[in-house]
C-alpha cells in the first residue's frame, strides 16, 4: 500500500520523480549517489519529500545568513560602499533606526523626523517590523541594529520554511518542486534584504488553500498577503478569469468577498486612528520616482532626460491593464484552460516588469510561481542566472556611485546591461510558460494526464465559456501520454476520465 507522500487523495498513483523526468535534476542527483530506483518507497521514512524540501530551505537560508557576515560584522556601520563591494546590503538595520523604531516610536501613529514621515510599509508589514523590534535585545545602538536584523533573519526564515512547504504540497504528486524554491540561488540572496517574505509566505499558502478547493480560506489569505504587500491582489485576476470560464461564479465571489473582508479587517484600525500614516504606503508609491532594475532607469540614463513621474504612472498601470488583458484573452482563448499558477506567475511578472521599480527581493515574489508554474530545472536556472547576474550588478554599481574619484564597481553601462538581463530572463520564462499554455503537450505538469494540480474547484472542471479555437482544440491539446487521459467535449473542453 503506497504511503501518504506517494499518492494523491484522488488516486492510488506515486508521486512524479523529477530525475525520471529532467535531465537537470537527473545529473544533480548525481551528487546524492544518483537518481531513485523503481523499488524506492518514497514517505516510507521520516525524512518524507517535504521534509527534505524543508530541511534544503534551512539550509540554504542560513547560507544566505553567512552571505551577509561582513555587513553584519562592520560594513553596515563603517559607509556605504563596504556594503556594497560585499554585496551584502540589507534594509532591516538601517531602517531600525530610520523609521523610528530603535526610540520606541510606534509605526503609523508616530510620525517621523525627516522627510520620511511616517512608515512607508502596508500595515501587516509594519506590524511584522514591531513585532521584531519588542523582540530586539537592549544594548548599544550597533549591537541593537544587529539583533533587530537577526531577529527579523529568524522571522523571515520561518517565512521561507512555510513557502517551500505550501509549494511542495500545492501539487500533490509533484512535492519534489519544492526543490525549485529551497535551492533558488536568488532567494537565498535577497531573502534578507526585505521584509518582502511575509507576503510571499501568505500568498504561497493561500495557493495551496486554493489547490484544496478550501476558496474563503484562499480568499482570507489573499487579503492578509495584500495587507502586507500589495502584489497579492493580483491573484483574484487569474481567479475571476478561469472561473469565467468553468462558471465557478460562486467561488470567485467567495474568495473576492473573503479577500475584501481579511485585507479590511487589518487595515481598518490603523485606517481610523492612523489614517495619515495609513496612506503614506500609497502615497509614497504613487510619488516614487523611476528607480533602480526598471527599464525606464536605463531609458532616462540613455537619453539623459527625465520622465515626470505621472507620465510613468499612466503609462506603466495602462501598460498592466492592457498585459492582465491579454492574459485574460489568453485564458479564453487557448486550447485548453491554462493552469492557475502559470496565469498567476503571467500576470504578476507583468506587474514587476512594468514597474518603475524592480528592486532585487522582488524576485522573492516570482520564485515560488515559476516552480509551480514551469517546474523545470533548466528553464528555471537559466532564469535564476540571469537574477543572480543582475544581484551582483545592482550593489557593484552602487559601489561604483559611492566609491569617488576611485570609480570601483560597475559604470552605468554594465549595470544598464545587468537589468536588461534579468529583465530577459523573466521575459523567458513568460515566453516559456506562455508557450506552454499554447501547447499543453509541452506542459510538464500535465504529461501524467493531470488537469490542473493547483486548480482545485477549477480541476477537471468542464469550460462553459470560450473564445476562438478553444472552442475547437486542436490535437495537441489533449492531455498527455502517460495516466490516465483527458477526454474532450467538443462544446465544452475537457471532461476529466
Amino acid at each position: 500500500m503506497p504511503s501518504a507522500e506517494d499518492t494523491s487523495v484522488h488516486e492510488e498513483r506515486p508521486v512524479v520523480r523529477p530525475t525520471h523526468q529532467d535531465e537537470i535534476a537527473e545529473a544533480g542527483s548525481e551528487l546524492i549517489g544518483g537518481r531513485s530506483g523503481r523499488w524506492a518507497r518514497l514517505g516510507s521514512t521520516a525524512l518524507t519529500p517535504v521534509g527534505v524540501v524543508a530541511l534544503a530551505a534551512l539550509g540554504m537560508f542560513a547560507l544566505g545568513m553567512v552571505q551577509k557576515l561582513p555587513c553584519y560584522n562592520w560594513a553596515w556601520f563603517r559607509g556605504a560602499g563596504s556594503q556594497y563591494t560585499h554585496a551584502c546590503y540589507s534594509d532591516i538595520p538601517h531602517l531600525y533606526v530610520a523609521r523610528g523604531f530603535s526610540e520606541g516610536l510606534v509605526p503609523y501613529f508616530d510620525r517621523l523626523p525627516g522627510d520620511m514621515q511616517y512608515l512607508e510599509y502596508p500595515v501587516l508589514t509594519g506590524v511584522f517590523m514591531q513585532i521584531a523590534s519588542w523582540l530586539t535585545p537592549g544594548g548599544s545602538i550597533q549591537h541593537r541594529e544587529q539583533m533587530y536584523w537577526m531577529v527579523n533573519a529568524g522571522m523571515l526564515m520561518i517565512c521561507a520554511v512555510i513557502i517551500a512547504v505550501c509549494v511542495a504540497r500545492t501539487h500533490r504528486r509533484r512535492p519534489w518542486d519544492g526543490l525549485l524554491v529551497s535551492l533558488a540561488p536568488a532567494f537565498a540572496l535577497t531573502a534578507t534584504i526585505n521584509w518582502d517574505l511575509l507576503a510571499v509566505a501568505l500568498t504561497a499558502a493561500a495557493m495551496l488553500m486554493w489547490s484544496r478547493g478550501r476558496t474563503l480560506a484562499f480568499g482570507i489569505l489573499i487579503g492578509l498577503a495584500t495587507a502586507a504587500k500589495l502584489y497579492p491582489v493580483f491573484l483574484l485576476g487569474p481567479v475571476f478569469v478561469l472561473c469565467w470560464r468553468a462558471g465557478k461564479w460562486r467561488q470567485f465571489g467567495l474568495a473576492t468577498l473573503g479577500a475584501a473582508v481579511s485585507w479590511l479587517v487589518a487595515n481598518l484600525p490603523v485606517m481610523i486612528y492612523a489614517p495619515e500614516g495609513w496612506k503614506k504606503f500609497y502615497m509614497f508609491s504613487e510619488e516614487r520616482g523611476i528607480d533602480f532594475g526598471s527599464f525606464w532607469l536605463i531609458i532616462t540614463q540613455r537619453t539623459g532626460q527625465p520622465i515626470e513621474v505621472a507620465t510613468v504612472n499612466t503609462v506603466s498601470t495602462l501598460v498592466t491593464v492592457l498585459l492582465c488583458a491579454a492574459v485574460g484573452a489568453l485564458t479564453l482563448m487557448a486550447p485548453r484552460r491554462p493552469r492557475f499558477a502559470q496565469l498567476v506567475f503571467l500576470v504578476v511578472a507583468a506587474f514587476i516588469l512594468v514597474n518603475k521599480v524592480y528592486s532585487p527581493q522582488y524576485v522573492l515574489w516570482l520564485i515560488p510561481l515559476a516552480a509551480l508554474a514551469r517546474p523545470r530545472w533548466r528553464d528555471f536556472l537559466i532564469w535564476q542566472a540571469c537574477e543572480v547576474m543582475y544581484f551582483l550588478g545592482i550593489w557593484m554599481y552602487l559601489a561604483y556611485t559611492t566609491s569617488g574619484d576611485k570609480h570601483q564597481g560597475l559604470p552605468t553601462e554594465g549595470y544598464q546591461l545587468a537589468i536588461a538581463l534579468h529583465l530577459l530572463g523573466t521575459l523567458y520564462l513568460c515566453a516559456v510558460v506562455v508557450r506552454d499554455i499554447l501547447m499543453p503537450e509541452r506542459d510538464v505538469v500535465r504529461r501524467d494526464g493531470s488537469d490542473d494540480p493547483s486548480g482545485g474547484v477549477l480541476d477537471g472542471a468542464r469550460d462553459v465559456f470560450v473564445l476562438g479555437r478553444a472552442a475547437r482544440p486542436p490535437h495537441h491539446a489533449v492531455a498527455a501520454v502517460e495516466g490516465p487521459q483527458a477526454e474532450w467535449d467538443t462544446a465544452h473542453g475537457p471532461v476529466a476520465d
